[in-house]
């Protein structure tokens, strides 16, 4: 029988591809702890929303190339935090959301120009017209959502836009699903609605229909 020495190094991989998997998966644990320090310290305004939305971002990026790669082993964000017993609150929500808080709350903005006007008005058609050719996969249809709800937040009062929130929401209920993953009939339905609202609210709001904050 043989015994165990204490001195002897415990491996967590017998082969290279184990090792390669560990590797990733000890990258995936970094970043989340990473993004959490980040979350903490924007809300604490050691940092400010010019270093903090570039890094986020970037993090962000990098968290959904990671997951990618590890998604054999991961099922879900949720699982792996709770495996690993990270607690890591801040850095699971800005994961849910898909974007900086400086996005989703945004309450400051420049002049509204007609560069973003025409850029956020195109990505509401494309994102519309994915929807209408029955684009109904995760992986289709979050990067064009996320871009629009990233122009739509520069817009000075959109913060208090009901379509807003709404886009928010949806991000967060894609980021939850995995890449192949779609969407149903019905919610596809529910989307196109919103969607459709939040547009012509936006263009009432270009408008002077709606006060400004």
């Amino acid at each position: 029988m043989s015994t165990l020495s204490l001195d002897e190094e415990v491996r967590l991989f017998t082969n290279n591809a184990e090792r390669e998997k560990y590797n990733l998966l000890g990258t995936l644990y970094g970043i989340i702890v990473a993004l959490d320090y980040l979350e903490r310290a924007y809300v604490r305004d050691a940092i400010t929303a010019a270093q903090y939305s570039p890094a986020c971002t970037r993090l962000l990026s990098q968290y959904m190339t990671m997951l990618k790669l590890v998604k054999d082993s991961v099922p879900s964000i949720e699982q792996f935090m709770t495996r690993y017993r990270m607690d890591n609150p801040a850095a699971l929500h800005r994961i849910r959301v898909g974007v900086p808080a400086t996005v989703e709350h945004s309450s400051e903005a420049g002049p509204e120009t007609g560069k973003w006007i025409a850029e956020t008005t195109q990505n509401f058609i494309t994102f519309m017209d994915a929807l209408k050719l029955r684009l109904r996969a995760k992986d289709q249809l979050h990067p064009i959502l996320q871009e629009l709800v990233t122009g739509y937040a520069r817009f000075k009062g959109s913060k208090d836009w009901e379509g807003r929130s709404k886009m928010v929401s949806w991000l967060i209920t894609l980021n939850s699903m995995k890449a192949s993953e779609e969407i149903t009939e019905e919610q596809s339905r529910q989307l196109s609605f919103d969607v459709e609202h939040a547009y012509a609210e936006f263009f009432r709001s270009l408008s002077g229909g709606k006060e400004r904050s």
